[in-house]
């Protein structure tokens, strides 16, 4: 399921998800957090989260290929900016959900919605 939710980095529940030894420049890592299956990237030592799932069909978009900034997802080709989670291209029109990310002591933190109390 997809959480298209808007994350205020002020308010978020930051989670750890990986250290930065584990994603050098120039890769991904794929994870579920909290029943979401989400994507972090480091692009040259800057480390952006998306949610991995596209928002035209709710397939996998983070295993896509990856040019600068912008993924494509590989089943039909749709093309979402991974800093923002904004869609570039059809036959997607809605943004994909982007989480804040932070890093702490070598940790790799993705900010959350806070949980409901």
């Amino acid at each position: 399921m997809a959480y298209y939710d808007k994350v205020d980095p002020v308010t978020a529940d930051y989670v750890a998800v990986a250290t930065t030894a584990e994603i050098p420049s120039g890769t991904r890592k794929l994870l579920e957090v909290d029943g979401r299956a989400i994507a972090v990237f480091n692009i040259a030592g800057a480390y952006y989260c998306i949610a991995d799932v596209c928002s035209h069909d709710d397939g996998p978009v983070a295993e896509g290929e990856l040019d600068g900034n912008e993924i494509e997802c590989p089943r039909h080709g749709a093309h979402f900016d991974v800093r923002t989670g904004k869609v570039l291209s059809f036959p997607a029109i809605v943004d994909i959900p982007a989480y804040p990310v932070r890093i702490e002591d070598g940790d790799v933190l993705v900010g959350l919605p806070p949980a409901e109390h």
